[in-house]
């Protein structure tokens, strides 16, 4: 199974640090939009800038109550879009055992949440890539299970195929949406860091490749924005802490992948599930990879 055997047993390694002024200056001014979801039911939102140390604005509530409190357990990105009566918010999240479809813009009457099935008790994440570029678009959402299958759909949740072998996984982050295909880096149990390139392709075939071989084991979640032409903006978030560290991470390319450690985000992390706000997806590149 290709999950199975990339996703093993590895040695515990520091992660490497780039030394090189000019790209640690390139990460100066990128930033990524965090989101979360309290108990309370509201999102909430507060922007992470790069520099050393990293700084984050104070976490504000985004609106009203938007989800049964205590429910959410999964978010995708977010899509927030302005218009002349506030901003059109969406995305998808798991509530308890069903997933949900939850459109909102209250000052244009828009409320809308949408059931679209059950089945998702054990599944530890979820995310959608929605590209755009010329005549080039696809739109493909995946879940992972708790036992280690991979699973993609296509627009209207359409299933696209799964692959298995993924079980070591502990937070994923999508990086790059491409003409061809989508890839996460994930961190395993372990410590490992990978990224997962899934050709949008039939059948679905995951490519794995090691970035790092330890020291990455305490982030539960993982949420990255783009940053510079080809790079990514990695905040990993320690929930037993209630800490986020932040990365610059150069284009994908195995171990000889750059990641210049940023350090510790100034601010707490302490809800329960956490997101990245996007802008609408034609807006929204991703080049990690």
């Amino acid at each position: 199974m290709i999950g199975a055997v990339a996703l093993t047993a590895v040695a515990f390694i520091p992660p490497a640090q780039a030394t090189d002024s000019t790209a640690q200056a390139a990460t100066e001014a990128c930033t990524l939009w965090t989101g979360s979801v309290a108990p309370e039911g509201y999102q909430k939102s507060a922007v992470v800038t790069a520099g050393k140390p990293p700084t984050m604005t104070p976490p504000g509530g985004v609106g009203p109550v938007v989800f049964p409190a205590g429910q959410v357990r999964l978010s995708s990105t977010f899509e927030a879009e302005p218009n002349v009566a506030g901003v059109d918010r969406s995305g998808y999240v798991v509530q308890g055992g069903a997933l949900y479809s939850r459109s909102y813009n209250f000052n244009a009457g828009i409320d809308v949440t949408t059931r679209i099935g059950g089945g998702w008790s054990n599944f530890a994440a979820l995310e959608v890539s929605h590209f755009e570029q010329g005549k080039a678009s696809h739109w493909m959402a995946y879940g992972l299970r708790s036992d280690g299958t991979l699973f993609r759909w296509t627009s209207g949740w359409r299933g696209a195929g799964s692959a298995t072998g993924f079980a070591s996984v502990k937070a994923m982050a999508l990086i790059s949406k491409t003409p061809t295909y989508d890839t996460f880096l994930a961190t395993t149990r372990s410590g490992a860091l990978y990224t997962i390139r899934i050709p949008i392709s039939a059948p679905m075939k995951p490519i794995v490749t090691k970035v790092r071989a330890g020291t990455w084991q305490g982030f539960e979640t993982l949420l990255a924005s783009k940053c510079g032409n080809y790079g990514t903006l990695l905040l990993g978030i320690d929930k037993d802490t209630g800490s986020g560290y932040l990365y610059a991470v150069g284009h994908a390319n195995g171990t000889s992948t750059v990641i210049n450690s940023l350090g510790k985000v100034s601010g707490t992390f302490p809800d329960p599930v956490y997101f990245r706000w996007g802008v609408v997806w034609y807006l929204d590149p991703l080049n990690g990879d």
